[in-house]
Formats: C-alpha cells, structure tokens, sequence
C-alpha cells in the first residue's frame, strides 16, 4: 500500500493518545507511493525472511515436534502458539554454563525446543553449535519485535522515562502497546520548546481492517516498518521528524540458568564473596560471582537467625514472585551459614543516594514517581502474600542512569533478608 494519497474530505489531524490533537498545515499533501531508496537508513532496515529455511546437505534438520526442515519449511510452537521458524539475537549473550549458547546480535537460530519457558534450546545457523539461549533476548526474524523501535508493552509512563533520559536528542522515539486501545500502538516522540523544555509527544497509530496502518488517514502504510520509514524522512505533521530509536537496556533474566529454573539450590563452591557492601543485625551483604562469570548480590545469614526450613519456605514464595518492580530471587543455599543469591545492584544505598548523594537534587516530580513505583511494587507483594515478601525493586530515573532500586521490607524483626535499599 506504502503511503496513499486520499480524498481531501478526510480528517488531518493527528491523534495523540491522551493529550488532544495536534493539526496538520493545512493544504499539505503526500505524494504517490513511496519506495524503499526514498528513505534514510538509520538501522530500520527489513531482516530477510529465514523463515524458508532449508537446511543443507544430505540430512534435514528436525526441530522439535518431528518437522524435517529439508522437506518442509518447518513451524514450531512458541509461548504465543505461533508457528516461527526462526529467530535473531536482539543483544549479546556471553553463556554462563555449558549448557548456554554464547552469541551476537544479529545471530539467528533455528529453535529446537519452546518447552523450557525463559529457556529455549536452539541451534546457531552461524556456529552450528546448540544449547539453550534466553528466550527474552531474541525475536521472530522479520518481526516488528526484532526492530530497534519497538519496546512491546512499555507504559506510557516509562516510555517517557526512557526518553528523557540523557543524551537522547530531540527526535529519539520508539512504538510501543497502546494502553488504551487493543490492537492499537503508540508512538512516542522525545520534543522541545521554549515553553515546555524537553518533553514527549504520544501519537496514536490505527490499524486499518484491511491490515494497515495509519496516525493521519491521509497517510496510510501497510507495515510500521514503512511508517517510521515515512515519518524518519519528514515530520508531516508529527512535532518533529524521527531521527533514532530510543535505547534499550538489556533485558533481565529471571534465572542464573536453566539448570536454576526449577532446581535453585546451588552448590557453596560455585559462588565467590568478593566485596562486603553491608552489615547488620541479620547477616552481611557481598557482591559477588556465581561460575566465576556471573556478578550476583549475596546475602549471608548468621547462624540462629532462622532455620533452614522456614527459611526454605519463604524461599519458596520469593522465587515464585515475577514482577519488574521486585527484585529477582535467583538462588540459595540453604545449610548453615545461609546464603541468599539475588540481583545485583551497583549504585549503592538508595537511603545515603537521597540523604547524601547526588539524589539530593532531584525534584518532586522524580520523587513522587519513585514513591508511585514502591507502590507498585508493594501491591504486586500484598497480591501474592499479605506483604510478607522482603525484596523489592523500583525504577529511579536519574540522569542518563536508569536505576533500580531494591528494599527489603522488616516483617515484626523475624526476618530472611539483611534490610537494604540498593540502586541499580
């Protein structure tokens, strides 16, 4: 379809998602369907379809489910009960254990095994090699989930945290889920003005019923792709003309491995106490590495200060609880001397930040959106256990920093976990 030139009778203004409608120059007109050369590249570039695949030699590939690549194109069941192929690495993994694949962004594999949830066994069509691969750290190739711009079920909220980040110009954007429309998505702008200094502009973007897209009906697109193709070259009536996708930070892993998915109990010897962060009344704090590769928080229990299984049994809950807000249990080890692996959090203590350090500067409007976000955290705990959990973490923008910060909540000082808050 590309971009269409419609009758003038149709609307021209452009829909943003909360904060009323900005309107187009009047008289203003799209040419005819735009081509691919007619567009800047500035990394929204198409993924060539792998989902043709056929493996070479005399024997085919069998994925699981028993689907021969060399005579069949070949479907597979994910999370989504979509049939895909293939996928690409959104970012760079170094593996943590012999069982993990190492890659770069950019690698495609073809997925053997969807089964293991976070964990997906794949093969590298570059290495050949196979082993499991975090399934959060990679994308269906020729998906809108493979784009730099896209940041899926982001809150309107955190895309303008995202944004405003420092060092993003005037420009940056990204498309994510619209909140309030299904099948809808937003685009979000980082702007400036005199008036406002630097803010962000939502814009809506509409699904036609026969599988386009549109912000304004006078410009209608058959993928986002073209889209933001279009919109990168002019600003046609946006607040300014996209100029590069916002930066995503990596995604986090809710397990060390896929050994610790279900089995978290680790040996001692696997983790190395390298630096004291903390202490008081119930234990220590360590930063520290698990395999030697793997930068952990470790939370060391003095003898007597609960026993191994009630201290198992709050374990329990804590490693069920999945909640961006809330720190992520990894592992434990449950003899005495009791030893809790979690998240490591580099930035200090978020008390001294806001008593001592460079928090002191930051204004009521980042203060009460630390205080929203410990609520937030606080209901998904009261959700699944009347508060009784310990860990939580909340998002601190600060800077060109997107920090986390991680509290640790006293239960009628009968607790598991030393009390801290932490910036990551």
């Amino acid at each position: 379809m590309g971009c269409v030139q419609c009758k003038d009778k149709e609307a021209t203004k452009l829909t943003d998602e909360r904060d009323g409608s900005l309107t187009q120059s009047s008289g203003y007109r799209y040419g005819t369907d735009p081509t691919p050369q007619h567009y800047p590249s500035f990394g929204v570039t198409s993924i060539p379809n792998y989902n043709n695949f056929h493996a070479t030699g005399g024997q085919g590939l069998t994925v699981f489910g028993g689907v021969n690549s060399s005579s069949h194109t070949g479907t597979l069941r994910t999370r989504g009960g979509t049939g895909v192929t293939l996928f690409v690495a959104l970012y760079d993994y170094e593996a943590r254990t012999e069982d993990d694949l190492s890659f770069q962004k950019g690698e495609k594999f073809q997925i053997l095994n969807s089964s293991e949830g976070d964990w997906w066994e794949a093969r590298s069509l570059t290495t050949g090699e196979t082993g499991y691969i975090p399934s959060n750290y990679v994308a269906p190739v020729d998906s809108i989930q493979a784009e730099e711009w896209y940041f899926g079920k982001l809150g309107r909220k955190d895309a303008e945290r995202q944004l405003l980040s420092f060092g993003n110009p005037r420009g940056t954007f990204l498309i994510r889920e619209s909140e309030t429309t299904k099948g809808a998505y937003s685009l979000s702008i980082r702007d400036w003005d005199d008036m406002k200094g630097d803010h962000v502009k939502h814009y809506k973007i509409r699904k036609l019923d026969s599988g386009g897209y549109y912000i304004t009906t006078r410009a209608q697109f058959e993928t986002l792709q073209q889209l933001v193709q279009h919109y990168s070259e002019r600003a046609a009536g946006l607040c300014c003309r996209l100029v590069v996708p916002c930066h995503k930070g990596m995604p986090r892993l809710t397990d060390l491995s896929v050994k610790t998915k279900d089995v978290w109990e680790i040996p001692r010897e696997s983790l190395q106490l390298i630096k004291r962060l903390g202490n008081g009344q119930f234990g220590e704090v360590w930063m520290g590495t698990w395999n030697g590769n793997t930068k952990v928080a470790i939370k060391t229990l003095k003898p007597g200060t609960m026993s191994p299984e009630s201290f198992l049994e709050e374990a329990q809950i804590m490693k069920k609880l999945k909640h961006d807000k809330l720190v992520q249990l990894y592992a434990v080890v449950s003899e005495e001397p009791i030893y809790i692996v979690t998240e490591y959090m580099n930035k200090g203590s978020l008390l001294d930040f806001l008593k001592d350090g460079e928090g002191r500067a930051l204004k009521l409007p980042n203060l009460v959106d630390m205080a929203a976000q410990t609520a937030t955290a606080s209901v998904a705990i009261l959700t699944h256990r009347s508060g009784k959990e310990r860990g939580i973490r909340l998002s601190v923008p600060f800077g060109e920093r997107k920090c986390w910060a991680m509290l640790d909540i006293v239960e009628h000082c009968n607790m598991a976990l030393y009390t801290t808050a932490v910036l990551v």
